[in-house]
């Protein structure tokens, strides 16, 4: 586990841990290059030695990169620091499917067809750059706080051509797998459409639909047993979805939709006509059966690969995986077993034998049926059979079930010979959930062996709805006692603000106002004061410790000019600008004045003739000229003094504005060069910054 505050490509700095699964860890980071939290995830130690997982680590990671859509967790880059190796994708703050499904127990038909065309159009998009995702299940699909649902966990996705599909031992979770893919064949589109199906049906159902207590047994499930209609446990679900979900989970591929676009366009007509007959599924394809027969070599291979990938691929939250313990050559082995023409491990071979004696049986039964009936045995046997009278006649009392758990209930009717069916679920205030509210017919009744029994399975109590307090501008203690009171979970984070006092509150998320389920979390935005700095005193402080003052300060400095002073020492700071004790923005820059030290004085020349000068003016003779000393950036006294002992005189003709020099140093003059002894030099004066 990566330690908080540590830097990955001297860019992205760990925050905290959000997440585990078999190969990665991941974490909330900060890219501090683009300003923006990100999702870094960075591989486990274990695999770190493993030159072949690692390349395969990167390559997947750089083809899923290319990837930017909005119903995709982006993944924005790749890399390696001091040993690690890390993904770095986009954050998304929400949900995933599979927790959405466990907190509502199932979801609406309406709610599920919109979170599908979301889900699919980002498979889409995936699939338009030749990335199969081969791991489509509700844990890697994510719901954003704004309702945006995103698929995300590209671990176990690999890239492929338009015309070629990459065969593949690597499994994904086994509830959701394809039949192809849970055999080791080919996987492409088509296999994720699949997984996109059993994902669905769990969304209208609550559960998936096959399990077991193995890996290896749901495999098989996937590949020998037909999916439950939908209907018999959601009798209210729309028929076109039915149909939907059917024809994506269908055993033979060719039979399901070729691409995500023809789910999308019949999931969009199913919101509008949740009733029509217009989902097309084909008749029976030659060579397609729905029920795949297993050689017992195709079991072995099964079995195989579930036990090795059992630890990673459990419905458990997991960042995907590589499977290095097959290659190419076991591809070729298999095929070469299946063409090897003496019917050993033979899926083709079996599949028509089947075919073949399942005809003959079927022409025989028929055959056989015709003679029975034309011969009239049929009416005497149901008139003189003494077993057929006994099974028709056998009945037995309906065991009580109500506040039983539904697997309480399914052991009880078993024993008693009798079927289950789930009329419906609903809220209840009374009963836990999962377990039955009610049943039909009632308990002590006499009904037939094998009689359905009918019951209404709670989802719990109902989800109370509450507003949020709006306490904007409240103290964090007393917006935290409303927030508690009203039966909500507080967090608090704090923020800076210029406008809000420290303590008070900024904001809440979700926003005061909005109605949601009792219990949900509420972020208190909390301020923690004003953005702005104080600038300290640099008055008398040596250059060099100025620089430091103000970069711990979190400001930056500028120098606005040199003159001499007879009051500080040669480097020191003899004004600046703004003032110390002035509250600024975070990196104003602040300007100094730096001294030269003692002037020298330096002795005027001798006139040749002396002439009357003016009071305070060396005397020169007439028309004698003199160099006109440059005089910007001195203080205006400093200024004066110069242009009088040059045989000069001063004024000041403007004041302007500076963010450069501070207020009462010379911006610049009007006369430069050599003039005339006693000439008038004008000079322009800094007002102050604005």
């Amino acid at each position: 586990m990566l330690k908080e505050g540590i830097f990955l490509g001297k860019r992205y700095e760990i925050l905290e841990r959000v997440g585990s699964g078999g190969m990665a860890d991941v974490y909330k980071g900060k890219d501090h290059k683009l300003n923006r939290f990100v999702a870094v995830k960075v591989l486990k130690s274990d695999y770190r030695s493993d030159e072949i997982f690692i390349q395969k680590f990167l390559s997947e990671a750089q083809a899923a990169a290319g990837l930017m859509h909005p119903n995709v967790v982006n993944v924005y880059d790749v890399g390696q620091d001091r040993g690690l190796y890390y993904m770095v994708m986009e954050l998304v703050e929400g949900i995933t499917l599979k927790d959405y499904i466990e907190k509502k127990g199932q979801l609406s038909a309406n709610e599920t067809i919109s979170i599908s065309i979301q889900m699919a159009t980002g498979i889409q998009a995936a699939h338009n750059q030749h990335i199969i995702h081969r791991d489509i299940k509700p844990q890697n699909i994510i719901i954003s706080k704004d309702g945006k649902v995103k698929v995300t966990d590209f671990g176990i996705a690999r890239a492929t051509t338009s015309t070629q599909t990459i065969s593949t031992n690597v499994m994904g979770s086994v509830h959701y797998t394809s039949p192809e893919h849970a055999k080791g064949g080919n996987v492409d589109e088509k296999s994720d459409i699949y997984s996109a199906g059993i994902t669905m049906y769990e969304m209208i159902t609550g559960h998936v639909p096959f399990d077991g207590d193995s890996t290896v047994s749901v495999a098989i499930k996937h590949l020998q047993e037909e999916i439950p209609s939908p209907v018999k446990e959601v009798p209210e679900i729309p028929y076109s979805l039915e149909c939907i979900i059917l024809k994506c989970t269908q055993k033979n591929a060719e039979r399901r939709y070729q691409n995500c676009q023809e789910l999308i366009m019949d999931l969009k007509r199913s919101l509008v006509d949740p009733d029509g007959d217009f989902v097309n599924n084909p008749e029976y394809i030659p060579g397609g059966d729905e029920t795949v027969m297993m050689s017992d070599e195709d079991q072995r291979r099964v079995q195989n690969r579930n036990n090795y990938h059992q630890e990673y691929y459990e419905d458990d939250y997991d960042d995907g995986g590589y499977d290095d313990d097959y290659d190419d050559e076991d591809y070729d082995d298999y095929d070469r077993n299946r063409g090897n023409g003496d019917g050993s491990g033979s899926a083709v071979s079996s599949i028509l034998k089947t075919v073949v004696v399942l005809a003959i049986i079927i022409i025989a039964a028929v055959v056989i049926f015709m003679i029975v009936k034309s011969e009239g045995f049929l009416d005497k046997l149901s008139v003189d059979s003494p077993i057929k009278e006994e099974e028709e006649t056998k009945q037995v009392s309906v065991p009580y079930l109500v506040g039983m758990t539904e697997e309480e209930a399914k052991d009880k009717l078993i024993k008693e010979g009798l079927g289950y069916g789930v009329e419906k679920r609903e809220e209840s205030d009374e009963f836990e959930r999962g377990e039955i509210i009610s049943q039909s017919p009632e308990a002590d009744e006499k009904v037939d062996v094998n009689t359905e029994i009918k019951v209404v399975v709670s989802m719990g109590k109902k989800a109370k709805k509450v507003k949020v307090p709006d306490v904007t501008g409240q103290d964090e203690a007393a917006a935290k006692n409303m927030m508690t009171n009203s039966g909500f979970v507080v967090d608090v984070e704090q923020r800076e603000d210029d406008n809000i006092a420290v303590g008070k509150v900024i904001t809440t998320a979700p926003a005061g106002g909005i109605e949601v389920v009792e219990g949900t979390k509420v972020i208190l935005y909390v301020s923690k004061g004003t953005t702005k700095v104080t600038v300290p005193s640099l008055r008398g402080r040596m250059k060099e410790d100025a620089v430091r003052m103000l970069a711990d300060a979190q400001l930056s400095g500028s120098i606005a000019g040199e003159e001499f002073s007879d009051e500080f020492e040669e480097g020191q700071i003899i004004s600046q600008s703004p003032a110390a004790g002035e509250k600024v923005p975070k990196n104003t820059v602040v300007t100094y004045v730096v001294s030269k030290g003692k002037e020298e004085p330096e002795e005027p020349e001798e006139p040749e003739e002396p002439s009357d000068p003016g009071p305070g003016t060396p005397n020169y003779p007439a028309g004698y000229t003199v160099t006109v000393p440059d005089v910007s950036s001195r203080s205006l006294d400093r200024a004066m003094s110069m242009l009088a002992n040059a045989g000069l005189s001063g004024v000041v003709v403007e004041y302007q504005t500076s963010n450069k020099l501070s207020e009462g140093y010379v911006i610049s003059q009007t006369v430069t060069g050599d003039v005339a002894a006693g000439s008038t030099v004008g000079l322009i004066v800094s007002s102050g910054s604005n």
